[in-house]
Protein backbone atom coordinates (compact mmCIF):
# COMPACT_ATOMS: atom_id res chain seq x y z
CA UNK A 1 0.00 0.00 0.00
CA UNK A 2 1.36 3.54 -0.81
CA UNK A 3 3.30 5.26 1.87
CA UNK A 4 1.28 8.31 3.47
CA UNK A 5 2.20 11.78 3.15
CA UNK A 6 4.41 13.89 5.41
CA UNK A 7 1.43 16.21 6.36
CA UNK A 8 -0.91 12.90 6.02
CA UNK A 9 -1.02 13.40 9.75
CA UNK A 10 -2.98 16.93 10.23
CA UNK A 11 -5.88 15.61 7.86
CA UNK A 12 -5.72 12.18 8.54
CA UNK A 13 -4.84 12.06 12.08
CA UNK A 14 -5.39 7.90 12.28
CA UNK A 15 -1.47 7.84 10.20
CA UNK A 16 -0.31 9.69 13.07
CA UNK A 17 1.05 7.80 16.08
CA UNK A 18 0.79 10.76 18.18
CA UNK A 19 -2.71 11.50 17.75
CA UNK A 20 -4.99 10.10 20.49
CA UNK A 21 -8.27 8.09 19.01
CA UNK A 22 -11.65 10.56 20.43
CA UNK A 23 -13.73 6.80 20.27
CA UNK A 24 -11.14 3.72 21.64
CA UNK A 25 -13.19 0.58 21.70
CA UNK A 26 -11.29 -1.93 23.29
CA UNK A 27 -11.78 -6.03 22.27
CA UNK A 28 -15.52 -5.60 22.86
CA UNK A 29 -17.65 -8.68 22.95
CA UNK A 30 -21.23 -9.12 22.98
CA UNK A 31 -23.21 -12.37 23.41
CA UNK A 32 -26.85 -12.88 23.97
CA UNK A 33 -26.71 -16.17 25.17
CA UNK A 34 -24.88 -19.08 23.07
CA UNK A 35 -24.93 -16.56 20.15
CA UNK A 36 -21.84 -13.72 19.48
CA UNK A 37 -23.45 -11.00 18.18
CA UNK A 38 -19.77 -8.79 18.53
CA UNK A 39 -16.61 -10.81 18.83
CA UNK A 40 -13.20 -9.31 19.93
CA UNK A 41 -13.69 -5.58 18.27
CA UNK A 42 -11.46 -3.26 18.80
CA UNK A 43 -11.49 0.56 16.82
CA UNK A 44 -10.04 3.67 17.60
CA UNK A 45 -11.96 6.45 15.75
CA UNK A 46 -10.49 10.24 15.79
CA UNK A 47 -12.34 13.55 16.57
CA UNK A 48 -14.40 14.94 13.57
CA UNK A 49 -14.45 11.96 11.56
CA UNK A 50 -17.02 10.09 9.90
CA UNK A 51 -16.67 6.61 10.48
CA UNK A 52 -18.60 4.11 9.01
CA UNK A 53 -19.64 0.35 9.87
CA UNK A 54 -20.39 -1.59 6.69
CA UNK A 55 -21.36 -4.80 6.57
CA UNK A 56 -24.54 -7.45 5.96
CA UNK A 57 -27.56 -7.83 7.79
CA UNK A 58 -26.56 -9.93 11.22
CA UNK A 59 -23.08 -9.20 11.21
CA UNK A 60 -22.90 -7.12 14.46
CA UNK A 61 -22.47 -3.55 13.29
CA UNK A 62 -25.98 -2.29 14.78
CA UNK A 63 -25.18 -4.07 18.26
CA UNK A 64 -21.97 -2.54 17.88
CA UNK A 65 -23.62 1.00 17.67
CA UNK A 66 -26.10 0.36 20.73
CA UNK A 67 -23.27 -0.21 22.76
CA UNK A 68 -21.74 3.10 21.74
CA UNK A 69 -25.05 4.92 22.35
CA UNK A 70 -25.65 2.52 25.98
CA UNK A 71 -28.57 0.41 24.93
CA UNK A 72 -26.69 -2.43 25.40
CA UNK A 73 -23.40 -3.18 27.82
CA UNK A 74 -20.53 -5.02 26.27
CA UNK A 75 -20.38 -8.79 27.78
CA UNK A 76 -16.36 -7.92 27.99
CA UNK A 77 -13.86 -4.91 26.91
CA UNK A 78 -14.78 -1.22 27.62
CA UNK A 79 -15.49 1.81 25.58
CA UNK A 80 -13.69 5.17 25.81
CA UNK A 81 -15.14 8.29 24.67
CA UNK A 82 -12.83 11.66 24.75
CA UNK A 83 -10.56 9.57 27.59
CA UNK A 84 -13.83 8.70 29.78
CA UNK A 85 -14.52 5.18 30.27
CA UNK A 86 -18.25 5.05 29.41
CA UNK A 87 -18.67 0.99 29.30
CA UNK A 88 -21.21 0.97 32.34
CA UNK A 89 -22.54 4.66 32.29
CA UNK A 90 -26.14 5.29 31.25
CA UNK A 91 -27.12 6.66 27.57
CA UNK A 92 -28.91 9.65 29.03
CA UNK A 93 -25.53 10.31 30.78
CA UNK A 94 -23.35 9.79 27.19
CA UNK A 95 -21.81 12.83 25.90
CA UNK A 96 -23.72 11.01 22.59
CA UNK A 97 -26.66 11.29 20.73
CA UNK A 98 -28.72 9.21 17.85
CA UNK A 99 -30.32 9.32 14.85
CA UNK A 100 -32.38 6.15 14.30
CA UNK A 101 -33.32 4.41 10.92
CA UNK A 102 -37.28 5.33 11.37
CA UNK A 103 -36.47 9.02 12.36
CA UNK A 104 -38.59 9.07 15.34
CA UNK A 105 -40.21 11.88 15.09
CA UNK A 106 -43.22 13.17 16.62
CA UNK A 107 -46.42 13.12 14.42
CA UNK A 108 -48.30 15.72 16.55
CA UNK A 109 -45.28 17.79 17.01
CA UNK A 110 -44.33 20.65 14.27
CA UNK A 111 -40.69 20.26 13.04
CA UNK A 112 -39.02 23.04 15.88
CA UNK A 113 -41.15 21.25 18.71
CA UNK A 114 -39.71 18.15 17.41
CA UNK A 115 -35.74 19.39 17.38
CA UNK A 116 -36.94 21.09 20.98
CA UNK A 117 -38.11 18.12 22.34
CA UNK A 118 -34.49 16.85 24.09
CA UNK A 119 -33.89 20.36 25.22
CA UNK A 120 -36.47 21.23 26.93
CA UNK A 121 -36.13 17.94 28.62
CA UNK A 122 -32.83 18.93 30.06
CA UNK A 123 -34.51 22.43 30.80
CA UNK A 124 -32.57 24.61 28.64
CA UNK A 125 -33.71 28.52 29.19
CA UNK A 126 -36.23 29.63 26.91
CA UNK A 127 -34.14 31.83 25.23
CA UNK A 128 -31.01 29.52 24.48
CA UNK A 129 -33.58 26.65 23.74
CA UNK A 130 -35.08 29.40 21.01
CA UNK A 131 -31.90 30.27 19.85
CA UNK A 132 -30.70 26.94 19.68
CA UNK A 133 -33.39 25.43 17.59
CA UNK A 134 -33.34 28.27 15.20
CA UNK A 135 -29.51 27.34 14.37
CA UNK A 136 -30.11 23.36 13.78
CA UNK A 137 -33.24 23.94 11.47
CA UNK A 138 -30.90 26.65 9.52
CA UNK A 139 -28.18 24.17 9.32
CA UNK A 140 -30.18 21.67 7.84
CA UNK A 141 -32.04 24.49 5.78
CA UNK A 142 -35.30 23.79 7.15
CA UNK A 143 -36.31 27.22 8.80
CA UNK A 144 -39.34 27.77 6.37
CA UNK A 145 -40.90 24.47 7.41
CA UNK A 146 -40.47 24.97 11.11
CA UNK A 147 -44.57 24.73 11.64
CA UNK A 148 -45.22 21.56 9.44
CA UNK A 149 -46.18 18.38 10.86
CA UNK A 150 -44.07 15.56 10.05
CA UNK A 151 -46.45 14.17 7.65
CA UNK A 152 -46.30 17.59 5.58
CA UNK A 153 -42.52 16.46 4.59
CA UNK A 154 -40.87 14.78 1.96
CA UNK A 155 -38.72 11.51 3.36
CA UNK A 156 -35.44 13.76 2.67
CA UNK A 157 -36.92 16.56 4.88
CA UNK A 158 -38.16 14.43 8.12
CA UNK A 159 -34.43 13.01 7.65
CA UNK A 160 -33.08 16.71 8.10
CA UNK A 161 -35.67 17.39 10.90
CA UNK A 162 -34.07 14.08 12.78
CA UNK A 163 -30.55 15.17 12.15
CA UNK A 164 -31.53 18.44 13.00
CA UNK A 165 -33.04 16.99 16.68
CA UNK A 166 -30.08 14.98 17.16
CA UNK A 167 -27.62 18.24 16.73
CA UNK A 168 -29.12 20.42 18.51
CA UNK A 169 -27.86 19.17 21.47
CA UNK A 170 -24.34 19.27 20.73
CA UNK A 171 -22.97 15.46 21.23
CA UNK A 172 -19.50 15.15 21.06
CA UNK A 173 -20.41 11.87 19.25
CA UNK A 174 -23.58 11.60 16.74
CA UNK A 175 -24.32 7.39 16.13
CA UNK A 176 -26.45 7.36 12.83
CA UNK A 177 -27.96 3.84 12.08
CA UNK A 178 -29.11 3.53 8.39
CA UNK A 179 -29.61 7.05 8.24
CA UNK A 180 -30.67 7.17 4.37
CA UNK A 181 -32.19 3.38 3.93
CA UNK A 182 -35.72 5.02 3.95
CA UNK A 183 -35.05 7.58 0.90
CA UNK A 184 -35.07 6.65 -2.71
CA UNK A 185 -31.65 6.65 -4.76
CA UNK A 186 -31.43 10.04 -6.43
CA UNK A 187 -32.29 11.45 -2.88
CA UNK A 188 -30.41 9.56 -1.00
CA UNK A 189 -27.30 10.42 -3.30
CA UNK A 190 -28.26 14.43 -2.78
CA UNK A 191 -28.33 13.72 0.74
CA UNK A 192 -25.12 11.71 1.10
CA UNK A 193 -23.40 14.97 0.05
CA UNK A 194 -26.23 17.36 2.50
CA UNK A 195 -24.63 15.02 5.33
CA UNK A 196 -20.99 15.31 4.95
CA UNK A 197 -21.28 19.40 4.42
CA UNK A 198 -23.46 19.61 7.36
CA UNK A 199 -20.71 16.89 9.56
CA UNK A 200 -18.07 19.40 7.93
CA UNK A 201 -19.89 22.47 9.39
CA UNK A 202 -20.40 21.12 13.29
CA UNK A 203 -16.94 19.37 13.25
CA UNK A 204 -18.63 16.45 15.52
CA UNK A 205 -17.87 13.05 15.16
CA UNK A 206 -20.36 10.80 13.17
CA UNK A 207 -20.50 7.05 13.38
CA UNK A 208 -22.78 5.89 10.59
CA UNK A 209 -24.12 1.41 10.19
CA UNK A 210 -25.06 0.71 7.09
CA UNK A 211 -24.95 -2.38 4.66
CA UNK A 212 -24.99 0.32 1.62
CA UNK A 213 -21.58 -0.18 -0.05
CA UNK A 214 -21.65 3.00 -1.91
CA UNK A 215 -22.94 5.06 0.60
CA UNK A 216 -20.13 3.85 3.00
CA UNK A 217 -17.69 4.92 0.26
CA UNK A 218 -19.06 8.64 -0.24
CA UNK A 219 -19.87 9.06 3.49
CA UNK A 220 -16.75 8.35 5.43
CA UNK A 221 -13.33 9.14 6.12
CA UNK A 222 -12.14 5.40 6.68
CA UNK A 223 -14.77 2.59 7.31
CA UNK A 224 -14.82 -0.54 8.85
CA UNK A 225 -16.08 -3.77 7.11
CA UNK A 226 -17.77 -6.36 9.54
CA UNK A 227 -18.54 -9.71 9.11
CA UNK A 228 -19.55 -12.42 11.71
CA UNK A 229 -19.29 -10.15 14.82
CA UNK A 230 -16.03 -9.32 13.82
CA UNK A 231 -14.00 -6.27 11.93
CA UNK A 232 -12.23 -7.85 8.78
CA UNK A 233 -10.62 -4.79 7.26
CA UNK A 234 -10.08 -0.73 8.73
CA UNK A 235 -9.52 1.65 6.17
CA UNK A 236 -10.25 4.67 3.60
CA UNK A 237 -12.62 4.20 0.79
CA UNK A 238 -9.81 3.92 -1.43
CA UNK A 239 -7.66 1.67 0.56
CA UNK A 240 -10.29 -1.20 1.36
CA UNK A 241 -11.25 -0.80 -2.45
CA UNK A 242 -7.79 -0.65 -4.07
CA UNK A 243 -6.49 -3.23 -1.46
CA UNK A 244 -8.99 -5.66 0.33
CA UNK A 245 -6.67 -7.71 2.83
CA UNK A 246 -9.28 -10.67 2.82
CA UNK A 247 -11.45 -12.72 -0.02
CA UNK A 248 -14.16 -11.62 2.18
CA UNK A 249 -13.72 -7.69 2.11
CA UNK A 250 -12.34 -7.85 -1.81
CA UNK A 251 -15.86 -9.35 -2.65
CA UNK A 252 -17.94 -7.35 0.01
CA UNK A 253 -17.08 -4.30 -1.46
CA UNK A 254 -17.91 -3.78 -5.10
CA UNK A 255 -17.65 -6.67 -7.91
CA UNK A 256 -14.66 -8.60 -8.45
CA UNK A 257 -13.22 -11.83 -10.35
CA UNK A 258 -10.99 -14.08 -8.28
CA UNK A 259 -9.37 -17.02 -9.58
CA UNK A 260 -7.54 -19.59 -7.59
CA UNK A 261 -4.22 -20.93 -8.04
CA UNK A 262 -0.75 -21.98 -6.94
CA UNK A 263 2.14 -19.46 -6.86
CA UNK A 264 4.55 -20.78 -10.26
CA UNK A 265 7.37 -18.64 -9.27
CA UNK A 266 8.82 -15.45 -7.66
CA UNK A 267 10.94 -12.98 -9.18
CA UNK A 268 11.03 -9.97 -7.22
CA UNK A 269 7.96 -7.92 -6.29
CA UNK A 270 6.42 -10.35 -9.52
CA UNK A 271 4.19 -13.28 -9.15
CA UNK A 272 3.51 -15.50 -11.18
CA UNK A 273 0.41 -17.83 -10.54
CA UNK A 274 -1.07 -20.61 -12.24
CA UNK A 275 -4.65 -21.16 -12.48
CA UNK A 276 -6.61 -24.03 -13.77
CA UNK A 277 -9.55 -21.58 -13.39
CA UNK A 278 -8.21 -19.31 -15.54
CA UNK A 279 -6.83 -21.78 -17.86
CA UNK A 280 -3.48 -20.31 -17.65
CA UNK A 281 -0.70 -18.07 -16.01
CA UNK A 282 -2.00 -15.08 -14.22
CA UNK A 283 1.15 -12.12 -13.38
CA UNK A 284 0.90 -10.00 -10.42
CA UNK A 285 2.90 -6.82 -9.23
CA UNK A 286 2.70 -7.22 -5.67
CA UNK A 287 4.52 -7.26 -2.61
CA UNK A 288 2.54 -9.88 -0.33
CA UNK A 289 4.41 -12.65 1.55
CA UNK A 290 3.65 -16.03 -0.40
CA UNK A 291 5.62 -18.65 -0.66
CA UNK A 292 6.31 -21.05 -4.19
CA UNK A 293 3.88 -23.53 -4.26
CA UNK A 294 1.07 -22.11 -1.93
CA UNK A 295 -2.41 -21.90 -2.82
CA UNK A 296 -3.57 -18.07 -3.54
CA UNK A 297 -6.34 -16.28 -5.12
CA UNK A 298 -5.84 -13.85 -8.00
CA UNK A 299 -8.34 -10.53 -7.77
CA UNK A 300 -8.92 -8.63 -10.86
CA UNK A 301 -11.67 -6.09 -10.57
CA UNK A 302 -14.07 -5.49 -13.33
CA UNK A 303 -13.05 -1.81 -14.32
CA UNK A 304 -8.93 -2.72 -14.67
CA UNK A 305 -10.27 -5.31 -17.85
CA UNK A 306 -9.89 -4.07 -21.15
CA UNK A 307 -12.27 -6.04 -23.57
CA UNK A 308 -11.89 -5.74 -27.64
CA UNK A 309 -12.97 -7.84 -30.36
CA UNK A 310 -11.27 -10.36 -30.65
CA UNK A 311 -8.02 -9.99 -33.05
CA UNK A 312 -8.26 -6.25 -32.88
CA UNK A 313 -5.10 -4.25 -31.14
CA UNK A 314 -2.30 -7.07 -32.02
CA UNK A 315 -3.78 -9.81 -30.08
CA UNK A 316 -2.72 -13.11 -30.48
CA UNK A 317 -4.76 -15.86 -30.36
CA UNK A 318 -4.80 -18.46 -27.80
CA UNK A 319 -4.05 -18.04 -23.83
CA UNK A 320 -1.77 -15.41 -22.70
CA UNK A 321 -0.37 -14.43 -19.15
CA UNK A 322 -3.37 -11.99 -17.79
CA UNK A 323 -5.12 -12.51 -20.93
CA UNK A 324 -8.44 -14.95 -22.37
CA UNK A 325 -10.03 -15.05 -25.58
CA UNK A 326 -13.76 -15.96 -24.34
CA UNK A 327 -17.27 -14.99 -25.81
CA UNK A 328 -19.89 -12.31 -24.22
CA UNK A 329 -22.70 -13.77 -22.51
CA UNK A 330 -24.64 -11.45 -20.67
CA UNK A 331 -24.55 -7.30 -21.09
CA UNK A 332 -25.88 -5.10 -18.73
CA UNK A 333 -26.42 -1.15 -20.27
CA UNK A 334 -26.00 1.07 -17.00
CA UNK A 335 -26.26 4.57 -19.20
CA UNK A 336 -22.68 5.73 -17.73
CA UNK A 337 -21.30 2.13 -18.27
CA UNK A 338 -21.84 -1.40 -19.37
CA UNK A 339 -21.27 -4.38 -18.01
CA UNK A 340 -20.17 -7.39 -19.99
CA UNK A 341 -20.13 -11.39 -18.43
CA UNK A 342 -17.66 -13.19 -20.79
CA UNK A 343 -17.28 -17.15 -20.71
CA UNK A 344 -13.62 -18.11 -21.42
CA UNK A 345 -14.33 -21.28 -20.49
CA UNK A 346 -13.89 -24.23 -17.98
CA UNK A 347 -16.95 -22.53 -16.48
CA UNK A 348 -15.23 -19.43 -16.03
CA UNK A 349 -17.23 -16.38 -16.17
CA UNK A 350 -15.14 -12.94 -16.81
CA UNK A 351 -17.30 -9.76 -15.51
CA UNK A 352 -15.70 -6.64 -17.24
CA UNK A 353 -16.86 -2.68 -16.72
CA UNK A 354 -16.46 -0.58 -19.63
CA UNK A 355 -16.72 2.84 -19.72
CA UNK A 356 -19.56 4.61 -22.44
CA UNK A 357 -17.52 6.71 -23.46
CA UNK A 358 -19.54 7.95 -26.62
CA UNK A 359 -23.30 8.40 -27.26
CA UNK A 360 -23.87 5.82 -29.29
CA UNK A 361 -27.07 3.04 -29.63
CA UNK A 362 -25.54 0.81 -31.24
CA UNK A 363 -22.86 -1.56 -28.75
CA UNK A 364 -19.12 -2.08 -30.39
CA UNK A 365 -19.56 -5.49 -28.72
CA UNK A 366 -22.74 -7.38 -28.47
CA UNK A 367 -24.14 -10.70 -26.93
CA UNK A 368 -22.48 -13.47 -27.92
CA UNK A 369 -19.26 -11.69 -29.78
CA UNK A 370 -16.07 -13.08 -29.25
CA UNK A 371 -13.38 -11.14 -27.99
CA UNK A 372 -10.19 -10.71 -26.12
CA UNK A 373 -9.81 -9.71 -22.45
CA UNK A 374 -6.58 -8.43 -20.70
CA UNK A 375 -4.78 -6.73 -17.87
CA UNK A 376 -1.27 -5.59 -16.95
CA UNK A 377 0.71 -6.91 -14.21
CA UNK A 378 -0.14 -3.93 -11.72
CA UNK A 379 -3.60 -4.11 -11.40
CA UNK A 380 -3.88 -7.43 -9.93
CA UNK A 381 -4.25 -8.39 -5.88
CA UNK A 382 -2.75 -11.64 -4.32
CA UNK A 383 -4.96 -12.79 -1.35
CA UNK A 384 -4.06 -15.67 0.43
CA UNK A 385 -7.06 -15.57 3.00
Amino acid sequence: MPEASATAGTLEPWRDPQARPYVRIEGVTKRFGEFTAVDDVSLDIFRSELFALLGASGCGKTTLLRMLAGFERPTSGRILIDDQDVTAMPPYERPVNMMFQSYALFPHMSVEQNVAFGLKQDSVPKAELKARVGEALELVQLGPWARRKPHQLSGGQRQRVALARALVKRPKLLLLDEPLAALDKKLREKTQFELMNIQDEVGVTFVVVTHDQEEAMTLSTRMAVMDRGRVMQVGTPSEVYEFPSTRFTADFIGSINVFEGRVRSIDGDLVVVESPQFGGELEVASQARVAQGQTVWVAVRPEKISIAPRGEGGAKEGRRRNAADGVVQDIAYLGDTSVFRVDIGNGTLIEVTQTNLFRSIERPIDWDARVTLSWTANVGLILSE
